[in-house]
C-alpha cells in the first residue's frame, strides 16, 4: 500500500485543485459600521446546466492513518466545503490522468479554512478528523447526474 503524506493546506499548493477560502490578508471592505471585514468572492463557483445550492452535510469523523479507497469528481459543477466548527479536516485531491485520478495529494486544513474544488477535479470524500463533522456545502443542483467515482484496486494509506 502506497503512503501519502499529509501537507498543510496552502493557497499555492491547493491551486491546481480549487480555491482556499480563508481570511488571509486584509479584508476587501469594512462593513457593518466598521465591525466586520468582508473577504469578498473567495471561490470561483462554476456550474453547467444547473444552479448553486447550499446543503448541510453531517459526516462521521475518520481517523489517521486513513485508507483512501476511492475518489470522485463532479464534471458539471464546483463544490465548496465550509466547516461549521473550528476543527481541521482532511482534504484529498488528484489531477486527472486520462479519465482517472493521478497520484493523490493530502492536505490538512487549519481552523477557519474552507475549500472549493473546481469543476471536474478528483477528490476524496468529506473527511472530518474530529466531530461534529457538520459542513455547509455549496454545489450544483440540477437534473443531470454530476458524479463520477473510481475505486482503487489497492488503497492508498494517508498518514500524518
Amino acid at each position: 500500500m502506497q503512503e501519502i503524506k499529509i501537507r498543510p493546506l496552502t493557497k499555492e499548493d491547493f491551486a491546481p485543485f480549487g480555491d482556499l477560502l480563508d481570511i488571509s490578508g486584509e479584508p476587501d471592505k469594512i462593513i457593518n459600521q466598521g465591525n466586520c471585514g468582508r473577504y469578498h468572492n473567495r471561490a470561483g463557483l462554476d456550474f453547467i446546466d444547473g444552479a448553486a445550492g447550499i446543503s448541510l452535510f453531517d459526516a462521521k469523523p475518520r481517523a489517521l492513518p486513513y485508507e483512501l479507497e476511492m475518489m470522485e469528481r463532479h464534471p458539471l459543477g464546483s463544490q465548496a466545503f465550509i466547516p461549521m466548527n473550528y476543527a481541521p479536516f482532511l482534504i484529498i485531491a488528484a489531477l486527472d490522468n486520462g479519465g482517472t485520478p493521478g497520484l493523490p495529494m493530502a492536505f490538512l486544513s487549519t481552523s477557519g479554512q474552507a475549500i472549493n474544488f473546481h469543476r471536474n477535479v478528483w477528490h476524496g470524500v468529506l473527511t472530518p478528523l474530529h466531530g461534529p463533522g457538520l459542513f455547509a456545502v455549496v454545489d450544483r443542483i440540477g437534473e443531470r447526474a454530476n458524479l463520477e467515482e473510481v475505486f482503487f484496486d489497492t488503497p492508498y494509506l494517508v498518514v500524518s
